[in-house]
C-alpha cells in the first residue's frame, strides 16, 4: 500500500510540474507568478520568472524579493531550494538539488541536498549549480560554469568545475534589479 501511495504522489507531482511548464508559455509574467504561487512556489514581492521555466517539486522552492529568473531556467525543488533577495539568474541556468548516486548499485537512488543562493548573487547564462551548494552573498557565477562546491561571498567563479577567478570590487551591495518586461 505504501508503494501505491508513493507512486500516486509521484504522478500528482508530475501533473503539477506539467501545469507549471504550460504556464511558462503564457507571455504575461503576472499570470505565471500567480500560477507558480498557486502550486506552492514562494515568490517574494517584485520578483519575476521569465518564460519557459521548468520546476521539480515547486513546494520546496522559495524566491526572495526583487529577484529575476531568466528564460528556460530549471529550478529543482526535490530538496530545498532557497533563492535570496535581489538575485539575478540569467537564461538557461540549471539549479539542481538532486542527482543520481553514481556509486549506488541500483543507480536509481538519488543524492539530494539543499541549494542556497544568498542575496545579490548573479548567475550567468547556462551555468549549472549542483546539489549541496551555497552561493554566498554577492557571489558571481560566470556563464557556462558548473558549480560543485560552495562559493564564498563576493567571489567570482567560472569554469568546469567552477574555480575562483576573482572577487567583486563593490563590497556594500544594495542595488535593486528593476522591473522585468511584462510580456517576457
Amino acid at each position: 500500500m505504501d508503494k501505491i501511495g508513493r507512486r500516486m504522489g509521484a504522478v500528482w507531482n508530475e501533473l503539477v510540474c506539467a501545469k507549471l511548464r504550460f504556464a511558462g508559455y503564457v507571455p504575461f509574467h503576472h499570470y505565471r507568478r500567480f500560477i507558480y504561487r498557486l502550486f506552492g512556489v514562494a515568490i517574494g514581492k517584485g520578483s519575476t520568472i521569465h518564460m519557459f521555466a521548468s520546476f521539480y517539486n515547486p513546494t520546496n522552492i522559495s524566491i526572495g524579493k526583487d529577484t529575476i529568473i531568466g528564460e528556460w531556467a530549471v529550478l529543482d525543488g526535490r530538496a530545498r531550494l532557497q533563492i535570496g533577495d535581489h538575485v539575478d539568474i540569467a537564461s538557461n541556468v540549471m539549479i539542481y538539488n538532486a542527482e543520481h548516486d553514481i556509486h549506488s548499485q541500483e543507480f536509481t537512488k538519488a543524492r539530494m541536498d539543499k541549494v542556497v543562493i544568498e542575496d545579490y548573487v548573479f548567475i550567468g547564462p547556462r551555468a549549472i549549480i549542483l546539489p549541496g551548494v551555497t552561493l554566498g552573498r554577492g557571489a558571481v557565477v560566470a556563464a557556462g560554469a558548473v558549480v560543485v562546491k560552495d562559493v564564498a561571498a563576493l567571489t567570482i567563479v567560472g569554469g568546469v568545475p567552477a574555480k575562483e577567478i576573482g572577487t567583486r570590487e563593490e563590497k556594500s551591495l544594495n542595488y535593486r534589479l528593476g522591473r522585468a518586461a511584462w510580456f517576457r
